[in-house]
């Protein structure tokens, strides 16, 4: 079997992943520190500023889609990448220009998140036509390690930037990096053909056809279900976590610091182990195994007493749900992509992920109301509950005999 690093063109595409998604987690810090201090936000206008970045995935999910599958994906890559440059370098322009307002910060991020919708639908419909089936795992798997080490380094280095530089020039960066991603991704040779145009249909056709394939397909559409129930209660549950962990149990800026810091480690640990994992077990046994880790590991937040075992507690938990999400879901991309004809997956990357993301936006005002109108552990507790119910609907659904092997013809009959 070929390794990775020789497969031609990975390499430059795994390059160019790690440096967009470092200089994502540096623009994410820079954009809420810019909104709140610089802009002097109310709290109102910071939540509008991160809605418009999640929008276009509920607005625009299943369009891109259709257009993904209708394009050839390295075009879209890097036009993309070039796009969303210009439009960052767009903000710190404006801000030394006094043109810079809430408003028109919506409208930039908002264009941020809509390009960043069409490169991610791209991006993972691209991977399969870049490294051959068997090594499909261990491609995903290496992308999100270089994620999650630019999660766990990216916010430490933003935050210096940001002291020194000040936010806006801290986003100006960001745009650097796209930039570098996009002429990166521009020297990738790989075989990228181009759709066959008679095959295309009306708009409305193809729209229900991803949807159809994902959400009646005997093994993809457990997996989708739950997926968003899972992202439902992880939001909940993280996004109570951060005024429970500074309010009640008072870890303090230090003590979140070390929690996000292992739930890097555990990432990058999970994603170098989850080909291991994939290469002993079923598909259906690593998915529903690791999913029901990754509910579990919540319990020590909930759990969590102020005082000296506070920070142990929520960091182990954030590890250990780090490290099962990181095992499980590159196994979870890889089997989508086996299973899908090529045609169509750049509509089901696009509606699995337009739904996921679409939880996150419920699931974290829903966690703040609980968490206002009752408590903060009550909260803790429903993100819990879900989170293992989501696991245990999986493990009863048909994705148990999922083996790894099926091929699409069979998936079509």
């Amino acid at each position: 079997m070929p390794r990775l690093v020789d497969v031609p063109g990975y390499p430059l595409f795994w390059t160019a992943s790690g440096v967009s998604a470092f200089g994502s987690q540096i623009s994410g810090l820079a954009l809420q520190i810019l909104t709140a201090v610089t802009l002097s936000a109310s709290a109102t206008e910071v939540g509008l500023v991160n809605a418009a970045r999640w929008l276009p995935y509920l607005l625009f999910g299943l369009l891109a889609g259709v257009v993904v599958d209708r394009c050839r994906r390295k075009p879209m890559l890097v036009g993309t990448d070039l796009a969303r440059a210009v439009v960052l370098a767009a903000i710190p322009l404006a801000y030394a220009l006094d043109l810079l307002s809430i408003a028109t910060l919506c409208l930039l991020v908002f264009t941020v998140g809509l390009l960043s919708l069409l490169f991610e639908a791209a991006n993972q419909s691209y991977v399969p036509q870049l490294v051959p089936r068997e090594l499909l795992n261990a491609g995903y798997a290496r992308t999100e390690q270089a994620s999650a080490v630019a999660g766990s380094t990216g916010p430490l280095i933003a935050g210096v930037l940001i002291k020194y530089l000040g936010a806006p020039l801290a986003v100006l960066l960001d745009a650097l990096t796209y930039l570098a991603s996009g002429l990166l991704l521009m020297s990738v040779k790989a075989h990228d053909p181009v759709p066959d145009r008679g095959a295309r249909r009306g708009l409305g056709s193809e729209l229900r056809e991803g949807v159809s394939w994902v959400y009646r397909h005997r093994t993809l559409a457990p997996i989708a279900l739950t997926s968003h129930a899972m992202l439902l209660f992880n939001t909940m549950v993280s996004t109570v976590f951060v005024v429970f962990a500074l309010r009640e149990l008072r870890v303090g800026d230090f003590g979140l610091g070390v929690t996000y810091a292992c739930a890097g480690v555990g990432a990058v640990l999970g994603g170098a182990l989850s080909g291991r994992v994939r290469g002993r077990f079923d598909v259906g046994a690593t998915l529903i195994v690791f999913r029901v880790l990754a509910a579990v590991g919540w319990l020590p937040i909930v759990l969590a007493e102020p005082g000296s075992w506070a920070v142990p507690a929520v960091s182990s938990a954030f590890f250990l749900v780090s490290l099962a999400i990181a095992i499980e879901s590159p196994v979870e991309l890889s089997y989508r992509q086996a299973v899908t004809p090529e045609g169509l997956r750049g509509r089901m990357n696009a509606t699995i992920r337009s739904f996921n993301w679409g939880m996150v936006a419920v699931g974290a005002p829903l966690g703040g109301v609980l968490a206002d109108q009752i408590s903060y552990r009550f909260a803790l507790w429903v993100g819990l509950f879900g989170a293992v119910l989501q696991a245990v609907v999986l493990g009863f659904s048909r994705v148990r005999e999922a083996r790894g092997s099926e091929e699409v013809s069979a998936d079509r009959r």
